[in-house]
């Protein structure tokens, strides 16, 4: 499991358990794009200020494509501006909420 914070082209930032695509033989092999497992984009608010809670953000993850019933999406590699490890909090709450199943699409009425 490789769970990340990427940047896509788009603006949006995406927290998922990420691998990679590649074409080619073990010699000649290289990354044409990724498969994201259950992702899920980053929002990050800032509270109110009125509220008397001046410190720190709010943050929600919300699912990426949620109308499509594929758990494993795969994207271009010159979509993805930059990879980076996302902070031990935002690591849990997106293995918490989402991979142990709080947020899963199993649970969606339709």
């Amino acid at each position: 499991m490789a769970i990340k914070l990427i940047l896509l082209k788009s603006g949006e930032d995406i927290i998922t358990d990420i691998s990679e695509m590649h074409v080619g033989d073990s010699d000649n092999k290289r990354v044409v794009g990724y498969y994201l497992s259950r992702p899920c984009v980053v929002k990050m608010l800032r509270p109110e200020e009125n509220e008397g809670n001046n410190s720190g953000f709010e943050v929600s993850l919300f699912p990426w494509m949620p109308l499509s019933s594929d758990e494993v999406i795969p994207i271009a590699a010159d979509w993805l501006i930059t990879m980076v490890e996302p902070v031990d909090k935002l690591k849990e709450m997106y293995v918490e909420d989402v991979l142990n199943g709080q947020n899963s699409k199993d649970d969606s009425s339709g």
